[in-house]
């Protein structure tokens, strides 16, 4: 019986999440193209949207805010950095996007060939951070429990993962929609940057210098030899943005709590959580849909 009712939840959600996403890629033709937009298309559902969200604003605007002055210190990355579907065109079908300060960046997660031509054919960047599916599963385990009203049941561990096997995850399959931007960052290096969180977590530096490459503005030497890079990689960090004020006890617009876009953001934690069956079940599955890709993701 809870099986049953779980299921209706997620069909229901499924409809939704698919209308969104017709009405968004009739609403994002009005899009401008315009050179300076940078698009921050983000799918891991806590802990990776936020970190890259946070980074990629501060290395667009530090020549406008030095990290001492910078509105993550007073914003939320997801404030600062708008979901199209979920802010910008969730109240106005045509909002007036050349308002929104310069350089502009957005963020989506619109699967990739559901994109529309206004993205693709345009000059707008797009930056995807993938995860490994254990920590993303755990991450969003966690993240959908402090979303979940009191009213509804919570959904098992269990009971997720066998939800993740058989596809039912907002937008769609995780793999394809992984696939999706790996294959376009493979056919268009200078259009889709494809970026994995382990390899950050180990070394950052290299990393942001690319993403600064990139979106068009890199560090110069002398930034380089001042330990810009250093100090965006140790501003932006999991641990200081967890312990920034504004993210420990601010909301934001929609009224959920900063804090909840912060847990571990650790790599490995699934360790903590997911049974041999499921990671052995889990694996197979990751196996089997990237046979043939070229693809693989990073162990943690």
């Amino acid at each position: 019986m809870e099986k049953t009712t779980e299921t209706a939840t997620v069909n229901s959600q499924t409809g939704e999440e698919e209308r969104m996403r017709d009405e968004y890629q009739e609403l994002i033709q009005t899009l401008p193209k315009e050179s300076d937009w940078v698009g921050g298309y983000l799918y891991l559902y806590q802990g990776c949207t936020t970190w890259l969200k946070a980074l990629a604003f501060a290395i667009a605007n530090r020549k406008d805010y030095p990290l001492s002055q910078s509105p993550l210190l007073t914003s939320n990355p997801h404030e600062l950095v708008p979901f199209f579907e979920f802010d910008i065109y969730h109240e106005n079908p045509f909002p007036n996007l050349e308002n929104v300060h310069s350089p502009r960046i957005f963020s989506t997660h619109t699967p990739y060939a559901l994109l529309p031509s206004s993205i693709k054919d345009s000059k707008c960047k797009i930056v995807y951070l993938c995860r490994n599916p254990l920590d993303s599963l755990v991450s969003y385990w966690h993240f959908i429990g402090k979303l979940r009203p009191e009213t509804v049941e919570a959904i098992s561990l269990d009971q997720l993962v066998d939800m993740f096997w058989r596809g039912l995850t907002p937008y769609g399959p995780f793999w394809d929609h992984v696939l999706g931007y790996w294959k376009a960052s493979q056919e268009m290096p200078n259009k889709v940057l494809f970026l994995q969180y382990e390899d950050m977590k180990v070394e950052i530096v290299s990393p942001l210098k690319t993403l600064a490459d990139f979106m068009s503005c890199p560090f110069s030497l002398d930034e380089e030899k001042q330990g810009m890079v250093e100090e965006i990689a140790s501003f932006c960090s999991f641990d200081n943005l967890k312990d920034l004020e504004v993210n420990k006890t601010g909301k934001v617009h929609t009224g959920k709590q900063n804090n909840i876009f912060f847990r571990k953001g650790e790599v490995g934690d699934w360790a903590n959580y997911l049974t041999p069956t499921m990671v052995e079940r889990m694996q197979k599955l990751m196996e089997e849909k990237l046979e043939g890709s070229g693809f693989t993701f990073k162990r943690s």
